[in-house]
């Protein structure tokens, strides 16, 4: 059986979530995929960051979706000296501190990696309604990345919490797997429910815990189980007792080495 290992905001247990640091050393750990979240600016470019205000990673403050690229440029996104490790040199470089546009990240991995795959998340609600997914589907076509080779697996997964989200990027891209991200199982989802035109489930290690038949069941109706945020051994060996087809974790390394001795 295998697992994909897919590193959640890069490898961000030794460099700053959502930074080009952590994703690059996701490459060189031997991650199978890059988690990412995309927020887009007030001037419409896509960007790395989870959360909808700047205040928990960087030293700014404000809203996304309100601030220009280049305003936002303005702020360390290295998250201070509690996250950033390198005690060597107190003052993080750029691959730590910028903040990270989508595009950057993707020529940088696709440079870096001839099999690494994505799996992007839009984040909503937001002011922007669909132009987030219109302005991910362009970036995609541009990276060629929705037009995989015969017989070759997409290298890309569309998500979101949001199942309108998941219908227009279904609608815009048929074809591309996309993940309907669910933090708890309710009842009436438990039967392997997904959405039509969805292809993955992405459910939370804690709803994994409770249910922990839902992977059998998923599979049953043909669909795929990927989990987060796992960062615990004991997590890592129920994602494997379970089957689940991908687990995303902030330590990719830690499940690499774990999957290599189960």
């Amino acid at each position: 059986m295998s697992i994909m290992v897919v590193a959640h905001r890069g490898s961000n247990e030794e460099e700053p979530e959502h930074s080009l640091a952590a994703y690059l050393l996701a490459v060189e750990q031997g991650a199978d995929a890059v988690e990412c979240d995309v927020r887009l600016t007030a001037d419409g470019t896509l960007v790395c960051v989870h959360d909808r205000r700047l205040g928990r990673t960087s030293d700014g403050r404000g809203v996304v979706s309100a601030l220009t690229l280049r305003e936002l440029e303005g702020h360390d996104f290295s998250g201070g000296p509690s996250v950033w490790r390198d005690f060597e040199d107190p003052r993080p470089d750029e691959t730590r501190s910028r903040i990270l546009t989508l595009r950057t990240l993707l020529a940088t991995l696709l440079d870096a990696s001839s099999t690494i795959s994505f799996s992007i998340e839009t984040k909503h609600p937001t002011r922007y309604g669909g132009y987030v997914e219109s302005a991910l589907v362009e970036l995609l076509e541009y990276f060629g990345l929705l037009r995989p080779a015969v017989d070759t697996p997409s290298r890309v997964r569309l998500m979101s919490f949001s199942s309108w989200a998941l219908r227009r990027l279904h609608r815009m891209t048929p074809g591309t797997p996309t993940v309907l991200l669910m933090d708890r199982l309710f009842l009436w989802r438990t039967s392997g429910w997904l959405l039509n035109n969805v292809d993955i489930a992405g459910i939370s290690v804690a709803a994994l815990r409770k249910h922990p038949g839902y992977v059998a069941v998923a599979h049953a109706k043909g669909h795929q189980v990927h989990v987060w945020t796992v960062d615990e051994p004991a997590d890592v060996a129920l994602c494997i007792e379970t089957g689940v087809d991908a687990i995303i974790s902030n330590n990719p390394a830690m499940v690499r080495e774990i999957l290599a001795t189960a």
